[in-house]
């Protein structure tokens, strides 16, 4: 590889790249000190005169992944060197940067990393397809053959390739379908976030750059998004640079490559991500000196500011409403004709995806709250809430779950609308809407932290739900009310950034040649601040603003996709919130005792080594403890879904299922019969026992639900029984009837040939009347009927402990077995009545002759 690169890449073509390089970066830094000045003024006139619109009603956490890590694993890498694959792990930090190991040995003993991938321009792939038809791209020229072997063969069914136009290439593989999704997930946020390279807390350098780099695009005919605005600054003009270099290395170079094409294209992709490197080293060393000439010279520039404010605002109006009389009839023109007739068709392909995206947000913090609300009924208390909370508050920042959510947005499409616009593709428009929905989801997550742990101060551990509930409440409507203002702000946008690029390059042929004039007008004084190029741009932007505006609040109007009316604004809604947001980080498992156990074990070895230890990781704190769903061929850690999070009420179902399911049928009545008889009274009587001795001991320890559902499956166990029992008396009352027309009997004795199994015949009675002899009187209470009376007696107490169990009453007319112990003595005057009322002939009969 070294040989190549020195053999292709020698000293001219080394200072041709050098000269390239600074060409570029001359151009960009004139324009840069230029925008400086009007940042700073931009600036420091919005802090006085302010700005309108409103306030957010969440908080906001300034450093969200303080001691936190994404995620690690281990998979198989191709290695160019040597032509094979190796496995390797993957280390990725809060700075998203992708850093892998030799194994998990060398990162845990804190060694340095084979190397590190920062992801700002990449694309994740997730088979050879795609990636060779994008390989074929890179030399114009050389075409694979249909059936050609690539030069990499992937080891395993499952690639995971990261593209750049640019620089070099990086092969992985896993075993399953399942960590391809997973590592899928997780490059593609690391690219989300190292693509959003701009701090936006920077007022003044961040505005100076985008707009130094869009007027040089603008000044070389390049108008429109452009898809490499992406990464920190020093990488985005190392892209500028590149769009230009590439085309000239390649006529260079490519002619010189030998052998087959695929051999051919893969030097060229070594030589380029080489070309690549030596300009973002250049790019960043020049980018740096800019800055700090800029920043030596701001002082001077704030003093002119602070000095002259009012003569500048009126010089910079005299010059827009001369411009504004240049351009307005042009613009107006090109906005009636060819802008107004797609606003609408555009916005609502922006708002739809995009809509979908910030609901599957809300969804995915609403079913997370939910999922925990579940698992602390049941004997929930602050130490298990302080664990879930510790997941919760970073959700945002989970690649896996909100892997959802961003599947929604990326679904939108401009086609039809790219050519006309001068529209590249949608990603850039998909890219800020996932950054904004990962904002958003932090904010809410943040906000519910902070009210959850202020309502917990004092409170009893019994409301833990309720208490859940009302902050839950609170987040959901500041969501909804933060996501349509995000949401506008952002269509407003796009639709910006769709129209401008387009009005410009149709108005500048015609206005660009009349603009130096108007430089005289302004005070030399106040031309550093002053340029007739911006006020060219703000004329455009206001006359499409207003079109721009009437469409999203029309949309507002109508309540489409759930946007509210600007004239809904939420001021001082709950003016003591924004003060817990100065409040520091909230640890849960510190503050709830969850991290006191893990700390014991991390005072050993160096500062490096234990700040390693307590990092946490992001995607494995989401992992449920206990989870055996691991596969055995996969290379890390297990990441279940919301489905997958086991709860206790789930198991109390299952048991419930199987008791039900082990009632045997009415249809059955034989088979129940002989099995009721076969068993053992004393047995039974125990089982009984045993049963309701757990029943008492579970009240104390399951909720509320929990004992309900218990009892109502009870419930329906003895009914059936006792609706079995009755229809076996009734068989045996039957054969009576026939035994007695034979020889007569007692009813004493009749009883003893009854279902033992038979509550609704009370022995008492019988034993009352005088007998023959102490034999008789002996089987007149048999071990069934003692049994039954200490059935009775245990379901009385057991009922009489849970008063909130009501009485059951069958469509059928037989009692619940919550009142067959109130109604025991009844039932026993109404069988020794049977003789008087005649209802059953065989018994009084029996009954008449004993009684004689």
């Amino acid at each position: 590889m070294g040989d190549l690169i020195s053999t292709h890449l020698d000293e001219a073509k080394r200072e041709v790249i050098t000269a390239r390089t600074g060409e570029v970066m001359g151009e960009f830094g004139r324009l840069y000190e230029q925008q400086y000045a009007v940042a700073l003024f931009n600036k420091m006139r919005f802090d006085i005169e302010g700005g309108g619109g409103p306030q957010n009603q969440l908080l906001h956490r300034k450093v969200p992944l303080k001691n936190k890590s994404i995620f690690s694993g281990a998979l198989f890498q191709y290695l160019e060197e040597n032509k094979k694959w190796r496995n390797r792990f993957l280390f990725i930090p809060d700075s998203y940067n992708i850093n892998y190991y030799e194994n998990k040995q060398a990162h845990d003993r804190g060694l340095h990393p084979k190397g590190t991938i920062n992801c700002a321009g990449y694309r994740v792939l997730t088979s050879m397809e795609e990636y060779l038809e994008l390989l074929n791209t890179s030399l114009p020229g050389v075409k694979a053959k249909v059936g050609s072997s690539p030069f990499l063969k992937c080891a395993t069914q499952f690639p995971l390739i990261l593209w750049h136009p640019y620089a070099r290439h990086y092969y992985f593989c896993v075993v399953t379908e399942k960590e391809q999704q997973k590592w899928n997930a997780v490059f593609q946020d690391c690219v989300r976030h190292t693509n959003n390279g701009l701090p936006e807390e920077c007022k003044v350098q961040t505005p100076a750059f985008t707009d130094a780099v869009r007027l040089y695009r603008q000044a070389h005919g390049h108008y429109g998004t452009w898809d490499m605005m992406c990464g920190t600054p020093p990488q985005i003009l190392a892209n500028l640079v590149m769009e230009t270099l590439l085309p000239e290395m390649r006529d260079l170079i490519t002619p010189k490559l030998k052998g087959k094409m695929h051999e051919r294209q893969r030097n060229w992709m070594m030589i380029s991500d080489a070309v690549y490197g030596l300009v973002q080293s250049q790019t960043q060393a020049q980018y740096e000196a800019v800055v700090q000439s800029c920043e030596a010279g701001r002082p001077p520039l704030e003093t002119t500011i602070r000095t002259d404010m009012d003569q500048i605002i009126t010089s910079k109006e005299h010059v827009t409403s001369k411009i504004r009389a240049l351009v307005l009839p042009k613009a107006e023109k090109l906005l009636k004709v060819s802008i107004q007739p797609y606003i609408s068709s555009i916005l609502e392909a922006l708002m739809e995806p995009t809509s979908r995206g910030f609901f599957e947000v809300r969804d995915l913090f609403f079913r997370e709250l939910i999922d925990m609300s579940k698992n602390l009924l049941n004997g929930g208390n602050k130490e298990k809430l302080g664990e879930h909370m510790e997941k919760i508050s970073m959700l945002a920042f989970h690649p896996v779950k909100m892997q959802s959510c961003y599947e929604k947005v990326e679904t939108l499409s401009l086609e039809g609308l790219q050519q006309r616009f001068d529209v590249s593709s949608p990603s850039v428009f998909v890219q800020r809407a996932q950054i904004l929905m990962r904002e958003q989801m932090d904010d809410a997550v943040y906000t519910f932290e902070h009210l959850l742990h202020q309502s917990l101060e004092g409170q009893e551990q019994e409301e833990l739900c309720k208490t859940i509930q009302r902050c839950q409440d609170r987040v959901i409507k500041k969501f909804d009310y933060d996501s349509s203002t995000v949401r506008k702000k952002f269509f407003r946008e796009a639709l910006l950034q769709i129209f401008i690029p387009y009005m410009l390059k149709q108005l500048s042929p015609s206005c660009s040649a009349e603009l130096p004039r108007f430089q005289e007008f302004i005070f030399e004084d106040f031309s550093r601040f002053i340029l007739v190029e911006n006020i060219f741009e703000e004329v455009v932007l206001h006359t499409v603003m207003k079109d721009i505006m009437m469409a999203v609040k029309e949309a507002a109007v109508q309540r489409r996709h759930n946007l509210y009316r600007d004239s809904i604004v939420l001021t001082n809604s709950d003016p003591n919130l924004h003060l817990l947001g100065e409040n520091p980080p909230i640890d849960w498992a510190e503050e709830y005792g969850g991290g006191q156990e893990e700390m014991a074990g991390e005072n050993t070895g160096d500062l490096e080594t234990q700040k390693r230890r307590r990092m946490k990781q992001v995607v494995s704190m989401i992992q449920i403890e206990g989870n055996a769903s691991v596969l055995p061929n996969e290379s890390c850690l297990e990441v279940p879904t919301v489905d997958n999070i086991p709860e206790e009420e789930t198991e109390v179902r299952s048991e419930i299922s199987l008791s039900q399911k082990s009632v045997p049928n009415g249809t059955k009545e034989d088979v129940n019969k002989n099995a009721v008889e076969e068993e053992s009274p004393t047995n039974r009587s125990i089982v009984k026992e045993e049963e309701s001795t757990r029943s008492l001991q579970d009240i104390g320890s399951k909720s509320a639900i929990d004992c309900a559902i218990q009892e109502i499956d009870k419930a329906v166990q003895e009914e059936e029984h006792e609706v079995r029992t009755l229809k076996n008396a009734e068989s045996s009352s039957s054969k009576e009837e026939t035994a007695e027309e034979v020889k007569p009997t007692s009813n004493c004795e009749a009883g003893t040939q009854l279902n033992p199994a038979d509550t609704n015949i009370d022995t008492t009675s019988c034993t009352e009347k005088p007998s023959d002899s102490p034999v008789r009187e002996e089987e007149a209470v048999t071990p069934a009927d003692q049994q039954e009376n200490h059935i009775t007696a245990s379901s009385q107490d057991s009922h009489t402990e849970k008063p909130f169990a009501p009485a059951q009453h069958d469509d059928s007319g037989f009692q619940s077995p919550t009142n067959e112990a109130a109604e025991e003595q009844q039932a026993g005057t109404e069988e020794c009545n049977d003789f008087e009322t005649g209802e059953d002939t065989g018994k009084g009969e029996s009954a008449r002759m004993d009684h004689q």
